[in-house]
């Protein structure tokens, strides 16, 4: 409801009963003039005369020509300076909250203010007051929220003549509103402000694998003191359209010392994410200790990058990235490097496999297990969000590339299209299927922003090109059996950054591509799965018969984690808990993956029924779980293989796949073949390594009746091609 606009006269009075505040009232109403501090007579000012997102506020001698200390007292409670406002930096309510110059949103209750007639200026998220910080009387003192004590560092005054501003302020479509949990920092906010939003929202997350909450940190353009450890769902990214726009002196870095025991285990390093920022590491080298569903994207090393911190870790990724010294592969057991360079690479264990990337080892699997392909065939990298030369935001949908190598900055600004956020429906907490979906079939993109969205219905994405993407890895949930998202048989789709996370009621399949029976051409502008995950169980105890299914044709994925808990909170994961018979089903031809992860499902974790499919990258776990050999047969045959392409199919390529069996449940559990595929001229899997973890059980062959068993004997096998 508009509030009542009141005379600009000092001592009107309206109580705010909603603040919750005996005695506060509203004593101005469109008042232009200065803020003059009773404790010192200095006025309210932004420092520089800056008017940029996350300027500081702070006290100086007054001066009457000085734009940046006129202050609007608008009726509708917000404090503005050169049309920007008064803000409290990301919302916050406890004393010593700082305050500063944000861009103005009506809805936004950080930037609502009350002058009391006793000349209090009152905070209406917090009810508290502006404060100038220890009394500090001098030039340059800065201002904070603490609680109202009467003090004259709390005590205002105004100077001007009254004026009419209006009385809402419109929502700026070139600079949206992206909720309460994305910070964007800007390089003229004091570098305090920014660690102590990174290292609040790191000690949230440092252990916080199955809870509900998620981050973005964006930088916009420019440099920064800062040191940023990611913790569980929590995106760091800049904001320029090349990451050397974005300089951070200090790091970016993903630890295991979290892990209980001490040992610097980061196999459950999961869900964060690295993007489009230059990092000059203190000391030399920088350190992205993960496993699955950790991308490292768009980022400039100038030093070294190390993929261990001691313990092991379990299978990454990076793309579109230049590390100037070397990566250190330490105890990483698998990798992904496509469409990067690097100075030098150090370290194997069982599944190192580099695509199109300048600096990689030469070929040499298995001794190394390097597998090492010139060129992807086919790639456009994920679409990202940035601040354009004017200040706009918009999102960067990155051309499709063939038979490419190295980064797409390597010369500069990268091929694209530049979408202005105003093409974007921005999703955000209380959005449901319908409200999700009327923006769709209005014609707008998607940018769902940092949480947890349960669906009733899919999002059904109709139009050709549409873009959806998610920041925080955003998560979405179908209720009561539903499916999660459907994507019509069109060109050009682009989805990226999404968790999806399967609901207590079975669903048939989470996310489909192209409705069964697809049959366009789509090879001249494909749709692009990017940082596409999907779990079930481990949060809730989830259950969906298929993860992923693929029906169209021409589809690119681009790092995909796609699994079934083997381990969560309390209740959400065991055998007949989060059920699960496939991770992915790939029907339409011509489809190729980047980065293919699939983990624990309970039959075929994959099958391929499609022509000419190419995977370059393929890391598995069978279930840990099978409680005896009975409940894991396929038939007659023990167990069910990883990857399995149709006896139908003629043509079908992989490079670089890894299986491994911890059957910790039952050890004695058998399982036939890691991969199971038709003997015929065109299909060829090359470097491939089946694993007993720690000797947990049996796979049999690695490919069909191909290759040693691993056990507890024998505890590792290679395969350079099969079958």
């Amino acid at each position: 409801m508009r509030r009542r606009k009141l005379l600009a006269v000092l001592g009107s009075a309206l109580t705010v009963g909603a603040l919750g505040v005996a005695g506060i009232t509203d004593a101005f109403a469109a008042t232009t003039g200065s803020l003059i501090s009773a404790s010192n007579g200095k006025c309210l000012d932004v420092a520089n005369n800056s008017t940029a997102d996350g300027a500081v506020v702070h006290m100086w001698t007054c001066y009457d020509s000085v734009a940046s200390q006129k202050w609007t007292l608008a009726d509708n409670g917000s404090v503005q300076s050169q049309g920007k406002c008064l803000d409290v930096v990301n919302g916050g309510t406890s004393d010593g909250a700082v305050v500063h110059l944000w861009t103005c949103y009506d809805s936004v209750a950080s930037q609502k203010w009350t002058l009391t007639a006793a000349g209090d200026l009152v905070n209406t998220a917090s009810g508290k007051c502006l404060d100038i910080k220890d009394n500090n009387t001098a030039d340059g003192a800065r201002l904070q929220l603490w609680s109202c004590a009467g003090s004259p560092n709390q005590k205002w005054t105004t100077s001007g003549t009254p004026t009419t501003p209006p009385s809402t302020v419109p929502p700026n479509p070139s600079n949206p509103d992206l909720g309460p949990n994305v910070s964007v920092f800007d390089p003229s906010m004091p570098a305090s402000t920014i660690q102590n939003r990174l290292n609040q929202v790191f000690n949230q997350q440092v252990t916080n694998q199955f809870g509900n909450a998620r981050y973005a940190l964006l930088f916009k353009p420019g440099s920064y003191n800062v040191d940023a450890n990611v913790g569980f769902f929590t995106q760091v990214a800049g904001l320029g359209l090349t990451p050397d726009a974005v300089t951070v002196n200090g790091r970016v870095h993903a630890e295991a010392d979290w892990w209980p025991d001490g040992t610097q285990n980061a196999t459950q390093n999961f869900w964060r994410s690295a993007e489009g920022l230059s990092v000059t590491p203190a000391g030399g080298l920088d350190r992205w200790a993960v496993s699955q569903a950790a991308p490292y994207r768009r980022m400039h090393v100038r030093g070294s990058l190390a993929l261990s911190d001691g313990g092991w870790s379990s299978g990454g990724f990076l793309a579109d990235s230049r590390i100037d010294g070397q990566i250190q592969s330490g105890t990483q057991q698998q990798w992904l490097t496509r469409n990067s360079a690097m100075g030098s690479w150090s370290g194997s264990n069982w599944n190192q496999v580099f695509v199109g990337a300048s600096g990689a080892p030469a070929q040499s699997f298995p001794s190394p297990p390097y597998t090492t392909v010139g060129a992807a065939p086919v790639i456009a990298e994920k679409p990202y969000l940035y601040v354009d030369g004017a200040g706009a935001y918009q999102v960067f949908v990155p051309a499709l590339r063939r038979n490419a190598a190295g980064t797409t900055w390597a010369n500069g600004n990268p091929a694209g299209t530049s979408l202005p956020i105003g093409t974007f429906y921005v999703v955000k907490a209380g959005d449901t299927a319908a409200t999700i979906n009327a923006a769709l079939a209005a014609g707008k993109n998607l940018l769902v922003t940092p949480g947890v969205y349960h669906l009733s219905a899919p999002v059904t994405v109709n139009r050709a090109n549409t873009v959806v993407l998610g920041l925080g890895l955003a998560t979405f949930v179908p209720d009561n059996g539903a499916v999660a998202m459907t994507v019509a048989d069109v060109d050009g789709v682009r989805v990226a950054g999404l968790l999806f996370d399967a609901g207590t009621t079975n669903s048939p399949v989470l996310m489909e591509v192209g409705p069964n029976g697809s049959a366009a051409d789509h090879s001249a502008n494909p749709t692009v799965l990017s940082d596409v995950f999907f779990r079930i169980g481990g949060s809730i105890a989830g259950r969906a018969s298929v993860s992923l299914r693929i029906n169209s044709d021409d589809v690119i994925g681009d790092h995909a984690w796609i699994w079934r808990a083997d381990h969560g909170n309390d209740g959400t994961y065991g055998w007949t808990i989060n059920t699960a018979a496939n991770g992915l089903v790939v029907n339409g031809d011509d489809v190729t993956f980047y980065g293919l992860f699939v983990e624990h499902y309970q039959q075929y974790q994959t099958v391929w029924n499609g022509e000419n499919g190419r995977t370059y990258f393929y890391q598995n776990e069978m279930p840990y779980d099978p409680p005896n050999q009975a409940a894991y047969m396929n038939g007659s045959t023990q167990g069910w293989a990883a990857y399995k392409v149709a006896d139908s199919v003629t043509n079908h390529q992989a490079w670089g796949l890894g299986s491994y069996c911890y059957f910790n449940v039952n050890r004695s559990v058998v399982n036939a073949r890691a991969f199971e595929v038709p003997a015929k001229p065109g299909i060829r899997f090359t470097d491939m390594v089946t694993v007993s973890l720690g000797g947990a059980g049996t796979i049999s062959r690695v490919i069909n009746n191909k290759a040693d068993a691993v056990n507890s004997g024998h505890q590792v096998t290679y395969l350079t091609s099969g079958p």
